[in-house]
């Protein structure tokens, strides 16, 4: 298991702060809850709403074992990961209509523990703008303005995508 020493300082959706040197590891102990339930989980990963930006649908596929890339996989947990990245954009698309979202991984975030975000393209977003550069802007928006996004919106979503998977 990596190590990482850096303290990282988050608001989550719900406005609560945290200080943790890895976000979705102190998910997985318990030692930070969810501000939203966890969507679904398989042996190897859990799926859930985003932790820091209020925008229904906006999925977070992270590994349960703290590793940094995809590369470091085993070959059980590559197929799982791609049935389960699968079945979620499924789920985003028949349970919510979400017809187009933006699937990103990096290796250089803040926690280096490996995770995906399933980034939906709302109505409230502007067409024009569909495009990985305009992301980060438009997660900026949602979390100043949290204008068009109230929580209640985010728990309905999740709780459609939970029931989902139950199935």
């Amino acid at each position: 298991m990596l190590e990482y020493k850096k303290m990282v300082k988050i608001t989550d959706i719900s406005g609560i702060k945290h200080e943790v040197s890895c976000i979705a590891c102190a998910i997985q102990s318990g030692t930070v809850a969810l501000p939203v339930e966890r969507i679904a989980e398989t042996e190897y990963f859990v799926a859930e709403q985003d932790f820091e930006y209020p925008i229904e649908g906006f999925l977070i596929i992270a590994s349960k074992r703290h590793i940094k890339s995809v590369m470091e996989l085993t070959n059980e947990e590559q197929k799982d990961f791609i049935a389960f990245l699968s079945k979620c954009r499924m789920a985003i698309k028949e349970k919510l209509g979400i017809d187009e979202i933006t699937i990103v991984q990096e290796e250089t975030s803040s926690s280096s523990h490996f995770h995906v975000w399933l980034f939906p393209w709302l109505s409230w977003m502007d067409a024009k703008r569909k495009k990985i550069s305009s992301i980060m802007e438009i997660m900026d928006m949602a979390k100043t303005q949290n204008s068009t996004q109230g929580m209640d919106r985010i728990k309905q979503a999740a709780a459609i995508l939970q029931e989902y998977f139950k199935k």
